[in-house]
């Protein structure tokens, strides 16, 4: 095979109870060819979309990075390779971009090379260079993915998302590293804090199968990153109460943020939008908000 396109959806991980270990794929892409050519000479990276100009060229590039850990973890040489970025997931917005460079490089680079290793491994190399399995489990499997384990003994359980629920993501016009989210954290929570998510995780999971409403209103509450971060997304507080008012069952961070996601019902879902983007027009923030479905398809080879 000579080149190979691969399609990778957005997601949204944590879900506010699920910190750490559930995330979904989202309908929005990065689409990323790679191409395998003779010529000796470097290598050439071009990216298109809104923030392209933003994205590296060079071999420091995440997209790259993968492709090459693909080839040495399978002890072959590098092919020299043309990639071509399209750009859909914006950038440092909490929805899971650099899960797609991660994801793409290594399922172009199986693809290129006669697809030496499983999914399973794949998906084990790409949590190995993430850090951790919110993201990049559903980016390469598609739909609402459970990661549970280590290295070397991932449990994933995917998780029934009824047809009914809809996220819509609002996304901000200013950017939240996920360093800067993590290091507000606290070091150690109390017993109740514990408490409380494990009750509501368990909550959560029957309210995406389900469509309970108020379940899920309940079950999308947390106490062990929301409350810290909520200070670094200016109009938090009027946004989330701008769209449970409108019909939303309740609204989370989106991974590290600042993008917001609500779960409401295909009824609501425009008023949410409205709601969403109005509360943070009047906080002086102009933000992109859209209607989402779930991918069920994870990343996809052309």
């Amino acid at each position: 095979m000579k080149q190979v396109t691969v399609i990778v959806p957005a997601t949204t991980a944590n879900l506010g109870a699920g910190f750490d270990c559930i995330g979904a794929a989202l309908t929005v892409y990065n689409q990323f060819t790679f191409t395998s050519v003779e010529t000796n000479t470097d290598l050439k990276i071009v990216v298109t979309g809104e923030e392209a100009a933003r994205v590296s060229q060079d071999q420091d590039n995440l997209l790259y990075q993968s492709f090459t850990k693909l080839y040495q973890k399978i002890d072959r040489p590098i092919p020299k390779v043309e990639i071509e970025i399209k750009l859909g997931v914006p950038l440092a917005r909490g929805l899971g971009s650099s899960a797609t460079a991660i994801v793409g490089g290594l399922v172009g680079a199986n693809q290129l090379a006669g697809n030496p290793l499983s999914t399973t491994e794949v998906m084990e190399l790409a949590i190995e260079m993430e850090g951790h399995p919110d993201n990049v489990v559903p980016a390469l499997l598609g739909n609402c993915q459970l990661s549970v384990g280590e290295t070397g003994n991932w449990q994933i359980c995917e998780i029934p998302w009824h047809q009914e629920i809809v996220p819509v993501v609002a996304i901000p016009d200013f950017e939240l590293s996920t360093e800067e989210a993590r290091l507000v954290l606290p070091t150690t929570i109390s017993r109740s804090d514990a408490i409380f998510n494990i009750s509501r995780l368990g909550l959560l999971l029957r309210g995406l199968e389900t469509n309970r409403s108020d379940w899920l209103s309940a079950a999308l509450a947390d106490k062990l990153h929301q409350p810290y971060r909520q200070s670094l997304i200016h109009g938090y507080q009027q946004v989330q109460a701008a769209a449970i008012a409108s019909g939303a069952y309740g609204m989370v961070i989106s991974g590290a943020g600042p993008t917001l996601l609500a779960l409401t019902n295909p009824q609501q879902a425009r008023s949410v939008v409205s709601a969403m983007m109005e509360a943070w027009q009047e906080q002086g923030i102009n933000s992109k908000v859209m209607i989402l479905q779930l991918d069920t398809t994870g990343a996809k080879v052309i």
